[in-house]
């Protein structure tokens, strides 16, 4: 029997709709758990409106640091990209809200969950492994599931009769979520992959042709792979993402339009504003190519994928999970040093990179004379990796 709910709030239609279904339909405590992960909100406005709706308490708590701190930047350690372009910043966000939630949970005793997700997204997945994952006795209910409140217009009614304050208009149909890492766009005109976005919607970022003709230069410091100052300045993880946002959407920099492949099965068209995650995985990627060994580099970028995988699919708690984090995190012991790039009207170009622990060698890269490398040398080690090439020749004229 369920005796006390937290819901996963936002103050938007979908989740004001749900707290007041959950205390309806359960009738006990729902507690609204908010979790500022750096999205732009009046969280005075929307701790009143979710105790108006009906919520015995409603909780906000600070999660900023640790998702920058304990989730950015680990998975910008290994490079995470999904299917070679969309940097998760949904996808990140979701365990730790879902973490936040269960730790909630325990605190307030309650013995259910509920969050808002549709069942046609990836959210409803990452959200559930994650509660399952962290304390799989929590009982949990998904209302898009279970109830016949199944559009967008009988949302609005059932709003209507119960009195909750939600303003719905067409001039912003978008479905967007917000956090320090990114802000993604569905819905709307967007679902006709044809469409071009319109230029009001974005809002981390101006266009490229509209960004300064002046080129803004800037040196980001890594100690192990991880970002630690900009220009110099020590800075804590959230302000340094902070920062890296504010240079990259002033520069018309993370723009993404993308059909991507959603884990329930089909596709899906999102477009993304990253601007400071873009600037950062660029200039990581860069300092990794003077400190990183060749065939670590090689191993480690063949599991990127996989790693990304993961992330996107919900499975940030899995054993499998913490096993590739850990190897990730040890190749990156050698990756400190300063990268300094080039922002440019929608480009983020690499000019320059340094580290007390390159494997760079300019005695061995010169043109010019030097006397460290025979040249002779490779006739031998041409020979000995064309010796099947030379086999199989042989075998073909025979």
């Amino acid at each position: 029997m369920v005796n006390k709910i937290v819901l996963a709030y936002s103050g938007g239609l979908d989740t004001s709709v749900i707290l007041k279904w959950l205390a309806n339909e359960y009738g006990c405590p729902v507690i609204a758990y908010c979790a500022d992960i750096g999205q732009k909100e009046d969280w005075d406005k929307v701790r009143a409106k979710g105790l108006a709706t009906g919520a015995e308490k409603v909780i906000i708590s600070d999660l900023r640091k640790d998702f920058v701190r304990d989730f950015i930047f680990p998975a910008f350690r290994a490079n995470a990209i999904y299917e070679g372009s969309y940097l998760l910043g949904t996808s990140l966000a979701r365990p730790l809200i879902a973490r936040e939630q269960v730790r909630i949970a325990h605190e307030e005793g309650a013995n259910a969950l509920s969050h808002g997700a549709t069942g046609k997204g990836n959210d409803q997945v990452r959200f559930e492994l994650s509660y399952l994952a962290l304390d799989p006795k929590l009982t949990i209910i998904a209302p898009w599931r279970i109830w016949d409140l199944n559009s967008r217009s009988k949302l609005v009614a059932y709003a209507g009769r119960h009195g909750i304050p939600v303003p719905v208009t067409k001039k912003n149909p978008y479905s967007s979520d917000e956090n320090l890492l990114h802000i993604s766009f569905e819905g709307g005109i967007l679902e006709d992959p044809w469409n071009e976005p319109e230029e009001e919607m974005f809002k981390l970022s101006v266009s490229p042709e509209k960004a300064p003709d002046k080129a803004t230069y800037i040196e980001i410091s890594f100690q192990a792979g991880t970002p630690v100052a900009i220009d110099g300045e020590e800075l804590e993880p959230v302000a340094l993402m902070q920062k890296l946002n504010e240079l990259g959407g002033a520069n018309g920099i993370g723009r993404l339009d993308i059909v991507e492949n959603r884990f329930v099965g089909m596709k899906s068209r999102g477009v993304y504003e990253t601007p400071g995650g873009t600037i950062l995985r660029a200039a990581h990627r860069d300092l990794e190519t003077i400190t990183l060994d060749r065939e670590v580099l090689a191993i480690r970028d063949s599991l990127v994928p996989a790693y990304s995988r993961l992330i996107y699919n919900g499975f940030w708690f899995s054993p499998e999970m913490q096993l590739l984090q850990r190897t990730m995190d040890d190749a990156q012991a050698p990756v400190n040093g300063v990268v300094r790039l080039k922002l440019y009207k929608g480009n983020c170009i690499l000019v320059g990179r340094k580290s007390d622990t390159s494997l760079y060698s300019e005695s061995f890269a010169t043109f010019e004379e030097d006397e460290v490398y025979n040249q002779a040398d490779a006739t031998g080690f041409i020979r000995l990796n064309a010796l099947r090439l030379r086999i199989q020749a042989q075998q073909r004229k025979s």
